[in-house]
């Protein structure tokens, strides 16, 4: 009689040094009316993608957080992308506002206070 053995795959989790590192970045959008959330991220992912194109787009690992008001938000990047991010902040040419980063930092709680 044939039995039925059942293997349950579990992964081992990943080390800590194998994990990405991530920083946040607390920006401010200088305009004189409240822009909406969709429209600013837009702008700034079009031109991330734009300066240093698709794959380090991904490579960033960019998420913006829910925490949007009064024209200031937050986004997480890579640690590596940080400078990338704030470059492109720069090249964003509208004319009817502009975006400026206001603080990086590896928790959530110290951004969540100066906003």
């Amino acid at each position: 009689m044939c039995s039925l053995v059942r293997f349950e795959l579990r992964r081992k989790p990943l080390l800590p040094s194998l994990k990405e590192k991530k920083r946040y970045v607390a920006f401010e959008v200088m305009s004189e009316k409240t822009l909406k959330f969709e429209f600013v991220t837009n702008e700034i992912v079009n031109e991330i993608t734009n300066y240093i194109g698709k794959l380090g787009y991904e490579k960033m690992g960019l998420i913006f957080l829910k925490d949007w008001s009064n024209n200031k938000g937050i986004v997480r990047v890579n640690n590596k992308y940080v400078d990338n991010l704030k470059a492109s902040f720069v090249l964003i040419d509208k004319t009817n506002f502009m975006i400026r980063s206001l603080m990086v930092s590896g928790t959530l709680k110290k951004l969540r206070g100066i906003m």
